[in-house]
């Protein structure tokens, strides 16, 4: 009754022979249609939103981006400086994950500040936003002429209030709102998973306003500084005789290894994506708990820190290894945006 006399599942012989088609499809098949839909030319468009306070409209270098997905990556793709804005076609990248965004450093103004990256899939529609909220340049925020952005599928309404995507070191904690529970012995209020989730945000938004400074200021910086030492020390012991044990000789010349391919890596990243490039690394090849044991014991790290310092409390370190130590149990694959240019 409701479809017409013509439609497809009221005709017979187009039921029938559609039917025999689908159930005589192979793995020959199956091989050609997937292939078809993996290598089909698909038109991307990429919109380059620099800050609003300070646009880039005096910005001398010449941008470029790459896209990644789960299926490939576009490899290095040239923006027009003057509109930041460019349409173009490839294979289907599958669903986008990370964009690496960066540029030449040439000109006189070659400090850009993006407030985000939007890609859209002019196939299906599919719009991803990936925040930056940095700096891109030599001399200002961390120095890095590139950044790694994690995307995410935008929603399909739009937004209507201005706020824009910031990301640390330059991101400020919401105001926190506090709310007190009364628990007596005689009357435990029970809280439901909704107040357990929204008391613990509100607690890490409390560590993060506290512990949060200016970007001169940066934390990360000073913990590239202390690795930077560390290095410096465990290189020093390659030409003196080991006094530790075999496991702490193994574990120093791994970090040293990978402190080394990063710091010679051809790529123009700054502070913190060196640190995050390492921890990156270190969770795919499940030695971070070893790290973090290994710079406990370090005395030059010792000296960098306060007595208060979560590094030189066993306690809280002892607790750190052990939550590190999860991660054994899951096999890390990291997209080749992250580890381009490093072999290790």
């Amino acid at each position: 009754k409701l479809y017409k006399r013509y439609a497809f599942l009221r005709c017979d012989d187009e039921k029938e022979q559609f039917l025999y088609h689908l159930l005589s499809f192979n793995a020959v098949d199956y091989f050609c249609f997937t292939n078809v839909f993996t290598t089909i030319m698909i038109p991307y468009h990429v919109l380059v939103i620099p800050s609003k306070k300070l646009g880039g409209s005096m910005f001398t270098a010449n941008p470029w981006i790459c896209i990644s997905g789960e299926l490939g990556e576009t490899g290095i793709l040239q923006i027009p400086k003057s509109i930041l804005e460019m349409t173009f076609e490839c294979q289907n990248l599958g669903k986008l994950t990370t964009v690496l965004i960066g540029h030449d450093n040439s000109g006189l103004y070659a400090k850009w500040l993006v407030d985000c990256v939007v890609v859209r899939n002019e196939i299906t529609g599919h719009a991803y936003k990936f925040p930056c909220g940095r700096w891109l340049g030599k001399g200002v925020d961390d120095g890095s002429l590139e950044r790694i952005l994690v995307g995410e599928l935008a929603s399909s309404i739009q937004e209507t209030d201005e706020r824009h995507c910031r990301t640390p070191p330059m991101q400020q904690s919401p105001s926190m709102i506090r709310r007190f529970v009364n628990i007596t012995p005689t009357s435990r209020q029970k809280l439901n998973t909704g107040q357990i989730q929204e008391s613990v945000g509100e607690a890490i938004n409390g560590i993060v306003k506290h512990f949060h400074k200016p970007e001169k200021e940066g934390y990360v910086i000073h913990i590239l500084f202390s690795l930077e030492k560390a290095y410096v020390y465990f290189e020093s012991l390659e030409h003196i005789e080991f006094t530790q044990e075999e496991n702490w000789q193994t574990r120093a010349k791994n970090f040293c290894k990978f402190v080394a391919a990063i710091n010679g890596a051809p790529r123009n990243i700054g502070k913190d994506g060196k640190f995050q490039l390492l921890v990156c690394l270190g969770a795919r090849d499940h030695l971070l708990h070893h790290w973090i044991a290994l710079l406990a014991d370090c005395p030059i790290i010792a000296q960098m820190y306060e007595d208060i310092a979560l590094i030189k409390d066993h306690t809280l370190v002892n607790s750190l290894i052990r939550v590190l130590q999860t991660l054994q149990e899951f096999n890390i694959t990291l997209e080749t945006s992250l580890v381009k240019g490093i072999d290790i």
